[in-house]
């Protein structure tokens, strides 16, 4: 069987209620009755959109390339792709929630919980997300605060501008506000734990949510790292993210990727557009919104870039 390529993933569009009806200038999308909250990147479900395994579900390429695709973890993460990317668009409060740990997710028939991180790739002046309780909030505290329809005033809430990094880990209750565009990159796993949601008709999860929710956690913005050429913004036992700023050039850009612990990276375009080239691989044109997924297997990869661009390079642990 020939390795595998680096390929672009078509995005996939989720309904939600809080979500909004035009996802411009983001994505070119005609938005139905229903408001579109999520743009997911590179769920189960999401299509290749280049070269020889086009129309093939991501699901599909793990299960006959896992190797190929996931390097030296590949044995770590055999159950499912490790990370799922996706842009959140809230024109609502989300709903308070919590998810489990890997230890409460096992028990459940899981292989692993949900930590996750929110790049905010914009955000208004009033935009502001909530990270667990307040100081000295106990949990009898939040049972009467859910009771009452008050929980939000015992809430943490800090503000987010555009560029932020926001880093959640598993246990930490939280909910997002309106006014931002939000990318987030997590473990792949859709285990949630709906605490609070403001009186809307929706099934809470009371029980759940206490057990799974821990009152100290290492959630919060993290603060940028230069290095080298690029910027981290986060990195956790999960997963690790990039900022990467490419300027025109007749010249395309060498990224080394292979190696006995090269990873599967996944290229999120924030801003520009370029075009990615591998060995063997027919170009991939790539712009603001869309997402290619640059196998472990590669030995380097190149950007030719059109114009100023900036990518967001997530990679699993």
């Amino acid at each position: 069987m020939p390795a595998l390529l680096p390929f672009r993933l078509r995005p996939w569009f989720r309904t939600r209620v809080w979500g909004v009806h035009d996802l411009a200038p983001w994505y070119n999308y005609t938005v139905g009755e229903e408001p579109i909250g999520e743009v997911w990147l590179s769920g189960d479900h999401c299509v290749v959109d280049s070269g020889p395994l086009a129309g093939t579900p991501l699901a599909t390429v793990f299960a006959g390339h896992r190797e190929d695709l996931l390097g030296a973890d590949s044995m770590r993460h055999v159950e499912r792709f490790p990370l799922l990317m996706k842009v959140l668009f809230p024109q609502e409060k989300l709903s308070v929630q919590v998810h489990p740990d890997d230890a409460m997710a096992r028990l459940h028939g899981e292989p692993h919980g949900k930590t996750e991180c929110w790049y905010a790739l914009d955000a208004t002046p009033d935009a502001k997300v909530a990270l667990g309780f307040r100081a000295g909030v106990t949990q009898p505290e939040i049972r009467t605060a859910i009771e009452q329809q008050t929980l939000e005033a015992l809430l943490h809430w800090i503000p987010v501008a555009r560029g932020d990094m926001i880093f959640v880990d598993a246990g930490t209750v939280h909910t997002i506000g309106p006014g931002l565009v939000l990318l987030e990159t997590q473990q792949n796993s859709d285990m949630t734990y709906r605490l609070y949601d403001y009186g809307r008709p929706r099934e809470l999860h009371l029980e759940e949510s206490f057990r799974a929710m821990h009152m100290q956690t290492q959630a919060g913005k993290v603060q940028p790292r230069a290095q080298g050429d690029s910027t981290l913004l986060v990195e956790s036992p999960y997963f690790r993210v990039d900022r990467i700023a490419l300027h025109p050039s007749a010249v395309s850009q060498p990224f080394p990727s292979g190696g006995p612990r090269a990873a599967v990276q996944l290229l999120f375009i924030t801003s520009g557009s370029g075009t990615l080239h591998a060995e063997g691989c027919d170009p991939i044109p790539l712009r603001r919104g869309e997402l290619a997924m640059v196998p472990a297997c590669t030995s380097v990869w190149q950007m030719e870039v059109s114009e100023h661009m900036e990518i967001l390079r997530a990679t699993p642990h």
